[in-house]
């Protein structure tokens, strides 16, 4: 649910997911996000024209503001990354924060038309910006990814990219759909691209809005087919059959990479307990 031109009163009590630059800001005293009437948050009262509601979590609105590049010195309040969000709420109301940050950028990067350079114009009916001179309109754009964690036995495979690297962190292989191409296909294609191998037994796992900065994280899990490790070397630097006994660090379960691993690991210690007890 995304709703604009909202009204508050001074005694609208919500949760404020306002932006500034690519953080947001929460309490400095505990690290909560701001939860409380609109009379409170005199540091934002300039941008009450912009307040658009991004959903809602325990029965309390979620409004987003977006301060742009601003940056105001409050002692009450700190900012703080959207990654960093990820290990302190829970996967529901982080896909609120997703859609907030998600908005954000799509209005920021669309005020002029794409089409014949005029003003954009933000529509009330819709989430859409449309331009006064030709028409032309525009949506929040989404970019549809894959992610998909691979068995081979009682292994699993995990890889470090570059982003992971300085984390020293494996994750799950991922990578984005294109066009004219299936799900299932940019699975295999992108599976063989970054690590030289091949799966089959590809199995639908979940989805998550994953706001870095506008993909859809749509999960798979897969077994191992054919091949050897080959590292592509530009966005997969390293990638091995881990046992599970025996991880690397890996990411958090709020993550959908986190849940795919979490899933895997869990099939293989359920199938040597059947084997144990087939034996027995």
């Amino acid at each position: 649910m995304i709703e604009q031109n909202i009204s508050v009163t001074p005694d609208t009590k919500a949760i404020w997911l306002i932006i500034s630059g690519d953080k947001i800001f929460q309490k400095a005293d505990n690290s909560d996000l701001i939860v409380g009437s609109w009379e409170t948050l005199h540091f934002a009262h300039h941008y009450q024209e912009q307040i658009i509601q991004v959903g809602s979590h325990e029965n309390l609105p979620c409004f987003l503001i977006d301060m742009g590049s601003e940056c105001i010195e409050n002692y009450d309040y700190t900012l703080v990354g959207i990654r960093t969000l990820l290990f302190q709420v829970d996967v529901s109301f982080f896909s609120i924060i997703s859609r907030a940050w998600q908005v954000a950028l799509f209005i920021r990067t669309h005020r002029f038309c794409g089409q014949c350079g005029s003003v954009m114009q933000q529509i009330d009916w819709e989430m859409a910006l449309q331009c006064s001179r030709c028409q032309h309109r525009c949506y929040p754009r989404i970019s549809p990814c894959i992610i998909v964690s691979i068995r081979h036995e009682d292994t699993i495979l995990l890889a470090q990219g570059k982003p992971q690297r300085a984390r020293q962190m494996f994750s799950t292989l991922a990578g984005f759909v294109e066009s004219g191409e299936t799900l299932e296909q940019a699975v295999h294609r992108e599976v063989f691209e970054e690590v030289g191998i091949k799966v089959k037994n590809l199995r639908y796992f979940s989805s998550q809005p994953w706001p870095f900065p506008h993909s859809l994280m749509v999960g798979f899990l897969a077994d191992f087919d054919s091949g050897n490790i080959q590292v592509d070397g530009k966005e997969i630097l390293q990638a091995e059959w881990f046992d599970p006994k025996a991880l690397p660090n890996i990411p958090p379960t709020g993550s959908i990479s986190g849940q795919l691993i979490q899933h895997t690991l869990k099939e293989i210690e359920h199938d040597a307990e059947l084997e144990i007890n087939q034996k027995n």
